[in-house]
């Protein structure tokens, strides 16, 4: 009767732990299930397979906004260089105070609505918390336009604008490094196509002699170096904004920005600009020139951060090689230039090659950011966003407070 006992005490004990072993395999099992999210199809591949083929992104909307916009900016930086000239014309040249102004006059319209936004408490703890991320990029923009606009004085604009072409290869090393993209074949052809129409507008000016320009001081070496650092920092500020603009709202990387760039700036024109100051010719044209430049800078500035989000900072800066061909197009009317043979050929051929850069794009194009996740979880649901394209077509995911199409994401609100 004990051994009967036992054996069923035994049984018993045998099938609780092939009970518990059973369930310890299916716990086990639905760990393994839960914790793959890479297996699962997420929002963002599912808009990226709304369209099918070698072009889907040329059948999306954004892809004709990102075009629209490059020439936009290009332009806008191109005005800004035509007013440069006349204000050199009326023997006007104070750089640094120029820069100042576009600040100045940013400062004056994002910082305060950033304060809105967060209260001012929320905005000294920005400035508390993220304030040196802000310091870095202003200093880096800064002395990226004091830097080229110097260059200008010792080399030619030949040579200068030959080291511009190092921002683009500073913004593919870094953003490969540091920021995960990973280019395509036909992004780097793309890239190759647009520096070799920017070759070809450099050698038509080379031909005409109308891009060699005067070296005024006769130390050219000095101009390539000052040129070499200004496109450095360029590549650096057009990397760092694009990543800040996909995690924060526009107004407060703008707030920020043009807050210590003001501060830098300013003292910097301080020390180095006190002679220009007194060597100037102040008169209402010039005042006239001055407010046109500040406006067109103004202008890029605050385009500039859309196109990072639709785009990248490689797609801006190739974007930006068009500005030699804007440049003719509006001295023609304003300085009686004219048009040589092969600028329109250079200008097809940059074209083309912002076209090839986007062949085999999927619909999200460069708006889905690597470093954002897989599904731009750690990106800001706001205007060109990827984020908030999966947001609105799948609205039943979202956060209800993520209405506001500028709200900082969930993870970084204690600062707003």
């Amino acid at each position: 009767m004990t051994e009967s006992k036992d054996q069923v005490t035994i049984q018993a004990t045998d099938a609780n732990v092939r009970s518990s072993q059973s369930q310890s395999q299916d716990a086990s099992v639905a760990v393994v299930q839960t914790s793959t999210p890479e297996d699962s199809e997420v929002p963002a591949d599912q808009i990226d397979e709304e369209k099918k083929g070698f072009l889907a992104y040329f059948k999306t909307k954004e892809f004709y906004i990102t075009l629209a916009l490059g020439q936009l900016l290009a332009i806008a930086n191109t005005s800004t260089g035509t007013f440069t000239t006349l204000l050199g014309l009326q023997n006007w040249a104070i750089p640094a105070f120029q820069t100042f102004l576009n600040y100045v006059v940013l400062n004056l319209i994002f910082t305060p609505y950033t304060m809105y936004r967060y209260g001012i408490k929320g905005w000294f703890r920005l400035v508390w918390r993220d304030g040196w991320k802000y310091i870095i990029l202003a200093f880096c923009d800064v002395e990226g336009n004091y830097f080229i606009v110097l260059a200008y004085k010792y080399t030619t604009m030949l040579s200068a604008q030959l080291i511009n072409f190092w921002a683009i290869v500073v913004v593919v090393v870094i953003s490969f490094i540091f920021l995960r993209v990973r280019y395509h074949i036909s992004q780097v052809l793309g890239i190759l196509i647009c520096i070799g129409g920017m070759g070809i507008l450099i050698a038509s000016d080379h031909i005409t002699g109308t891009n060699g320009g005067n070296v005024t001081h006769g130390n050219q070496l000095k101009g390539d170096l000052f040129a070499l650092l200004g496109a450095s920092f360029y590549g650096l500020t057009n990397t760092a904004e694009e990543y800040f603009v996909s995690t924060r709202p526009v107004y407060e990387v703008l707030g920020q920005m043009s807050f210590f760039g003001m501060i830098i700036n300013g003292v910097q024109a301080g020390i180095f600009a006190r002679d220009d100051f007194h060597a100037a010719i102040w008169n209402g044209k010039v005042g006239g020139y001055l407010t046109g430049y500040t406006l067109c800078l103004v202008l890029f500035y605050c385009v500039a951060p859309l196109l990072f989000r639709l785009s990248s900072a490689a797609f801006f800066n190739i974007s930006m090689l068009t500005m030699n061909f804007w440049g003719v197009c509006i001295g023609i009317e304003v300085f009686h230039y004219h048009v040589h043979w092969m600028y329109p050929i250079a200008f097809v051929l940059i074209i083309v090659g912002q076209l090839v850069y986007y062949l085999g794009r999927r619909v999200l194009g460069e708006s889905r950011k690597p470093w954002l996740g897989r599904n731009q979880e750690r990106g800001i649901a706001g205007l060109f966003t990827a984020k908030k394209k999966i947001e609105t077509v799948t609205p039943a995911g979202a956060d209800p407070h993520d209405h506001d199409p500028e709200r900082p994401p969930a993870a970084n609100t204690s600062a707003a």
